[in-house]
């Protein structure tokens, strides 16, 4: 499926998610504990954990509260 944005915003959302995914396994949840922590299913942390799902700044702020993280340094 091709994507309509520029490279560079895939490799940056790319990066969010792998901040994502360490940050979720320091705070030693799983994807579904993660999920179900903000509303949604463990598919949908997975897509964002590597980059294949844009992730609205309603749900990042969630997740940031979940893994007990600043926003900002998820998103840097």
């Amino acid at each position: 499926m091709p994507s309509d944005q520029p490279a560079w915003v895939l490799t940056r959302r790319e990066m969010i998610g792998a901040r994502i995914r360490e940050a979720r396994l320091y705070a030693n949840l799983s994807q579904l504990e993660l999920g179900t922590r903000v509303g949604v299913d463990h598919k949908t942390i997975h897509r964002i954990e590597y980059g294949i799902s844009d992730p609205g700044l309603g749900l990042l702020i969630q997740i940031a509260h979940a893994v007990d993280r600043p926003l900002a340094e998820l998103v840097k």
